[in-house]
């Protein structure tokens, strides 16, 4: 059976092309698109094309409209939600690695946290788990995936459900920004040493044993990234 690659609708395309005006600036932060009627001929569509397009992108936290008001491009970087995270991690500020160490000084915060409630429901199914780290590939991707198969269980066996939330929302940005973050071979040697040593911690062994790890990761992604800038 041919698995046929389902064809744009006409909405997603102009929502695509109005996303990449607002990131390369040419409709900049807090200033109003054009009427619609002059913006659905730019882009080609009809206006209730249109407008199905531009309400999936304020949905999303990229545009505010208001009834009788100009259409108005939202400082997504102060107005966004999850949704322009998962965007940004496609455009040309996810390549940058000031975004990557965002993200990790964002988990610093989070993954004591949800590791300490992990071990003391399910401490024993974390530890069987990390178990398969002894035939864990040397490369980024595997690493990447074995990270975040980590995290999701420690989230998923968490007593604060607001962890799982968090994390299911940008499994595509988190597997992304790993495989980055694990193209250096120190950073892979750092976590493998975290995983050996998370399999006999106690819960909160596991949480200042998290603390310490990812406060390193982010220092190391930062000296990685500096060093292959300057060479």
């Amino acid at each position: 059976m041919t698995d046929w690659q389902p064809i744009p609708k006409p909405a997603e395309i102009a929502e695509q092309r109005l996303l990449e005006a607002i990131l390369d600036g040419r409709f900049a932060v807090n200033t109003h698109l054009p009427g619609e009627r002059d913006l659905a001929a730019q882009l080609g569509v009809t206006r209730p094309t249109l407008r199905e397009a531009l309400q999936r992108l304020a949905r999303d936290g990229w545009l505010d409209i208001q009834h009788g008001k100009p259409t108005r491009v939202r400082d997504y970087w102060r107005e966004g939600n999850l949704a322009v995270l998962s965007t940004l991690a496609d455009s040309a500020a996810g390549q940058s690695p000031d975004f990557v160490a965002h993200l990790l000084e964002v988990r610093t915060l989070l993954a004591p946290a949800y590791t300490f409630q992990a071990y003391q429901a399910a401490g024993d199914e974390v530890r069987a788990f990390l178990k398969n780290t002894t035939d864990l590939d040397d490369n980024p991707s595997a690493f990447a995936r074995f990270d975040w198969q980590l995290h999701h269980l420690l989230t998923q066996r968490a007593a604060n459900p607001i962890f799982r939330l968090l994390l299911n929302s940008f499994k595509a940005l988190y597997v992304a920004m790993a495989e980055r973050y694990f193209a250096f071979e120190q950073c892979r040697q750092h976590s493998r040493a975290f995983y050996a040593a998370l399999r006999d911690s106690s819960p909160e062994q596991a949480e200042a044993l998290a603390r310490a790890t990812m406060q390193e990761s982010l220092s190391l992604w930062v000296r990685m990234t500096e060093g292959k800038e300057r060479a």
